[in-house]
Parts: C-alpha cells; sequence; structure tokens
C-alpha cells in the first residue's frame, strides 16, 4: 500500500484493492449527503465494518472527502492534519443561524454602501494565525453532545476561540451581494465561521451560498470517485 504522503490519483481499478484489508478512497461527496451518508454507502457496497472519514463536510457542501478502511483508518488523523482548499460562494447582507443555507433567514441588511474595494480591504484581517469560534451549529461536542443538536432545540452554548492559520483567503469574483472565493487552511477552521466573521466586519453579515473542498494535503477532488462511479467500478465482474 503506499503511503499517505504520496498518494495522488486514485487506482485505475479499484476492485483490485482489499478494502477489507485497508484502503485509501477519495469521494467527491454529493450535495445534501452528510459525510456518514457517504461512508454508510460505501461500508455496505464493500461489506466492510471498519471504514471512517477524514475530515467533516457539512451535507450542504460538495468535494474531496477521504474515506480510510480497514488498517488505513489509522491515517485518519494524518488526512485530518493536513492543509484544506476550498472554493465558495458568500451571500452579503442576509444571514440564517447555521451561516448557511440549512436554516432559514433571520436577518437582512442593505448593502448599499458596499463597494469591491470594501469587500477586498478586509481580507487582509482574516489571513494568517487568527481566532474562531466554531458555529452554533457545529459538530463540536459539549458535555458530551454535539452543539448542532443544541442549537436545533433553541439551547444557547458558549463555544471558545481556537487558533486556527487561514493561509490563504482570496476573492475571486465579485458580483454583490454574492462574494465568490478561495481558502487554503488549517485543520480545525470552520468556513462558515470566516464567512460570519468576514460579514460581520463589513457590518452587513453574510452567509454561505455554496461551498466546495477542491483539496485534502495532496489529494485533489479531480482525482476522487463520485460514489455512483466509484460503485460502478467495484461491482465490475
Amino acid at each position: 500500500m503506499t503511503h499517505p504522503a504520496s498518494i495522488g490519483k486514485q487506482p485505475s481499478h479499484p476492485k483490485d484493492i482489499d478494502y477489507q484489508e485497508g484502503g485509501i478512497i477519495g469521494i467527491d461527496k454529493p450535495y445534501r449527503w452528510t459525510s456518514f451518508d457517504a461512508v454508510k454507502k460505501i461500508r455496505g457496497a464493500l461489506k466492510i465494518k471498519k471504514i471512517g472519514h477524514a475530515g467533516t463536510l457539512d451535507p450542504l457542501a460538495t468535494g474531496l472527502l477521504i474515506l480510510c478502511t480497514g488498517k488505513m483508518t489509522k491515517q485518519i488523523e494524518y488526512f485530518q492534519a493536513q492543509e484544506k482548499e476550498y472554493e465558495g460562494t458568500l451571500v452579503l447582507g442576509k444571514t440564517t443561524p447555521s451561516v448557511d443555507l440549512e436554516t432559514d433567514f433571520d436577518s437582512e441588511t442593505s448593502i448599499d454602501h458596499i463597494s469591491e474595494t470594501v469587500v477586498r480591504e478586509k481580507v487582509g484581517q482574516f489571513q494568517g494565525e487568527i481566532q474562531q469560534v466554531p458555529p452554533a451549529h457545529s459538530a463540536v461536542k459539549v458535555r458530551g453532545e454535539r452543539v448542532y443538536k443544541k442549537a436545533r432545540r433553541g439551547e444557547n452554548v458558549k463555544l471558545e476561540p481556537r487558533t486556527v492559520v487561514i493561509k490563504v483567503f482570496e476573492i475571486t469574483s465579485i458580483s454583490l451581494p454574492e462574494v465568490h472565493f478561495r481558502v487554503v487552511c488549517s485543520k480545525g477552521t470552520y468556513i462558515r465561521s470566516l464567512v460570519r466573521d468576514f460579514g460581520n466586519a463589513l457590518g452587513v453579515g453574510a452567509h454561505l451560498y455554496a461551498l466546495r473542498r477542491t483539496r485534502i494535503g495532496d489529494i485533489h477532488v479531480k482525482d476522487a470517485y463520485t460514489i455512483t462511479d466509484f460503485l460502478a467500478q467495484v461491482n465490475l465482474q
């Protein structure tokens, strides 16, 4: 088995891999699937018990999800520690409790005074080592329970800030109220928190409209399988 540090493109014939023994699968997670949905689907198809994913993607996000099976589950922490890259779109002036479209809008603010120049000027304060508070609708555990469950019950939970590193926060195009961006960041970074804080810095709020993870370490989403393609290949006779 290739060492994780040197893994690039996926094998041309995944059926040749003994996933019960141990394998790594790059999946392009579909929109509205949870990361666990993807794990469950692959587990059932391969008829294996030992499988996990390296880094949760929100249901409304798409892109690279790395699955590890068998003895390669020992490499999950390795992948989780790797640099991540995302492409996304945020919308200024409207907010939601979850900071994405999973929940309904709870505020709307005029952005008539916001210019492209102002948007680009704010980027610098969100690069480098920064403090970030996870979203209330996240998988962080407080007293053994995921905080998103508490948030859905209307409970307020105080989450402590954590240090993350934003290596790149690039505005790729602007068509107000939409702002398209690219982020390269460290383990533990929440893009929804970045969007929330960026909107607050502009004084108008924001929510995440679309997000796609394009890279984890040296593995790119262009080298990943769709779930349909992967299942078709492992079922070849």
